[in-house]
């Protein structure tokens, strides 16, 4: 997931009652959170942001496949044993992954952690993978097999040595619950920024929308358009600084979860939805669904939109989106 900058005017609202923007950037679920609200002065601003922090530290504790205590740890200890039985949010959570699975035809899939390592996006790298060894790596991999009890919020992976992993969707998830939490303390406005994975609402303090600008792929130091972020979570997505090449094929890091081999020829894509978890979801997609049906796809979701930059770099976008280029 690549990095959305931000502009951020801080101008002084001239009313009675002028409302301020506080910022903070911390490291969260292994990645770079940053944490934008407005508030009336220092001190409730900084309450804010250690409610926003307090919230995505709960999440990454129920979520987490890393920490053995987690529900998601116990779901993929029990692979192939029992069902699991979990909190509602957590099956709540799986319930929808299995859905977007459905809308994308198994182009996004939380049991991807299943897969083998076989791919190294780096220098130590020197050859392809055999087809043998493809096939094999995604053997464990299938949505179809996450089975759910909702009677009894019980989650089971049907496969011995299958597991369910949220690093397409968790921070998204938690950019969500994060915003919902903040505007039920009375926040009227903010940013909650997730390496990337970005929900936003209400205005800034002189009443001008949030604007986001995407970054240009082609070059990472400048901004390749600029557009107003209404009450909504944008996630862009990009492969161009993992890869590797083979026989003058270049293969991406993003790797198409029912054949094992990376997703060719898109560089980027940056969806704008009504939340950041579904964003998050429908990007890593639209690399594996490629730009045509990508494309095809976003066109029949409501309120959903995208830019895909293909490796040629050229620029493609869904139906409603309009899209002010800069143009230095």
């Amino acid at each position: 997931m690549i990095r959305i900058l931000l502009f951020i005017f801080f101008l002084q609202s001239i009313c009675s009652n002028a409302q301020e923007i506080f910022h903070k950037t911390t490291k969260l679920m292994g990645s770079r959170f940053d944490l934008t609200v407005v508030a009336n002065d220092s001190t409730e601003g900084r309450k804010y942001i250690e409610i926003a922090i307090e919230e995505i530290t709960r999440i990454e504790k129920l979520i987490s496949s890393w920490d053995t205590n987690s529900q998601t740890s116990e779901i993929n200890r029990n692979a192939g044993i029992k069902p699991v039985k979990v909190d509602k949010e957590l099956f709540d959570l799986i319930e929808r992954a299995i859905a977007i699975s459905k809308l994308t035809d198994g182009a996004f899939d939380i049991s991807y952690a299943s897969m083998d390592r076989i791919w190294k996006f780096e220098s130590s790298m020197t050859k392809m993978p055999s087809k043998e060894e493809i096939a094999a790596s995604v053997e464990k991999v299938g949505y179809e097999n996450i089975l759910l009890d909702k009677a009894n919020h019980t989650v089971f992976l049907k496969k011995i040595g299958m597991k369910i992993g949220f690093g397409a969707i968790g921070k998204g998830y938690a950019a969500d619950t994060t915003k919902q939490l903040l505007i039920s303390k009375g926040v009227s406005s903010g940013i909650i920024n997730a390496s990337g994975d970005m929900n936003t609402w209400g205005k800034q303090p002189n009443g001008e929308d949030w604007t986001v600008a995407i970054t240009n792929p082609m070059n990472k130091n400048k901004a390749f358009a600029l557009l107003p972020l209404k009450q909504g979570a944008v996630v862009t997505s990009g492969d161009y600084e993992k890869f590797v090449m083979f026989d003058g094929i270049r293969y991406a890091h993003i790797i198409n979860p029912k054949t094992g081999y990376p997703s060719r020829g898109i560089i980027s894509v940056t969806v704008f939805a009504p939340s950041a978890e579904l964003a998050d979801a429908l990007a890593t997609s639209i690399f594996v669904m490629g730009k045509d049906i990508g494309l095809d796809r976003i066109n029949q979701i409501p309120n959903v939109e995208c830019i895909i930059i293909d490796t040629e770099g050229r620029v493609h976008q869904s139906q409603n989106i309009k899209i002010n280029e800069k143009t230095n």
